[in-house]
């Protein structure tokens, strides 16, 4: 059996340290590669990136065949970089993952259009507080609320420019991949908390139901981030999924 390269993708506002210590978990059966998103590393973002062009930054990037692990954000990335690039992107595992983010008739699993643009709107003016209240929900409901919650505030208090924040909600409020998904012929691994009160778990089933060649983890007494909160299980479930 050949060690796969397996990338990691962040979500958004936390850059590459929401991997530090779980990522090495699927050493040595994989070689890890955690890759910054475009403007979360020591280069800077232009403030209209688009997903188009982060796919191309992460590709450019990553080894020539690899295996994708995408969280939230990363996730959205990870699917329409295995859509353009199914001969790089082997396989995908997505967590807390949604093929539309906003909602819309006919897509109630989803942050309505307004909320997210108020979101990005109060950043500018009391951003320490609005980071605080995201990490704040995205802990919420966790068996361990208290220990997600402190991983992801030291992130997101490192700083990331306001214009990338700003990218990425864009990215968030424009992206609808549901027609595609019929097209993602990789084996896929999608993972969501059962108590994810960013990315409804019914967004998570839609997404693997719409997916060929799909199976579904729902992991109880988890929110938005499992593999903080169960890291050992996650970890055991992405190295049987890699080494098929």
């Amino acid at each position: 059996m050949r060690t796969r390269d397996v990338v990691f993708l962040h979500g958004w506002g936390s850059g590459t340290g929401v991997w530090d210590g779980f990522a090495r978990r699927l050493e040595p059966r994989c070689r890890v590669h955690v890759l910054p998103l475009p403007g979360y590393g020591t280069d800077s973002a232009p403030a209209a990136l688009s997903l188009a062009a982060t796919v191309t930054a992460v590709a450019r990037d990553a080894p020539r065949r690899c295996g994708v692990v995408g969280w939230s954000l990363g996730g959205e990335i990870a699917l329409a970089w295995a859509l353009r690039a199914p001969r790089q992107v082997e396989r995908l595992a997505l967590i807390g993952t949604t093929p539309r983010f906003t909602s819309r008739p006919g897509w109630p699993c989803g942050t309505p259009p307004a909320v997210l643009r108020e979101f990005g709107q109060a950043i500018v003016v009391v951003r320490a507080n609005v980071l605080a209240r995201f990490v704040a929900v995205q802990a919420k409901g966790d068996g361990r609320a208290r220990h997600v919650a402190g991983v992801l505030q030291r992130l997101y208090e490192r700083g990331v420019a306001d214009e990338v924040l700003a990218a990425g909600l864009t990215v968030l409020a424009s992206t609808d991949l549901r027609r595609d998904l019929r097209w993602v012929t990789q084996p896929v691994l999608v993972m969501h908390g059962a108590r994810d009160r960013i990315v409804p778990p019914a967004a998570g089933r839609r997404l693997a139901e719409a997916l060929p060649y799909c199976r579904f983890h729902l992991l109880r007494a988890c929110a938005h981030a499992p593999f903080l909160s169960q890291p050992a299980r996650v970890a055991r479930l992405l190295r049987d999924f890699f080494d098929e």
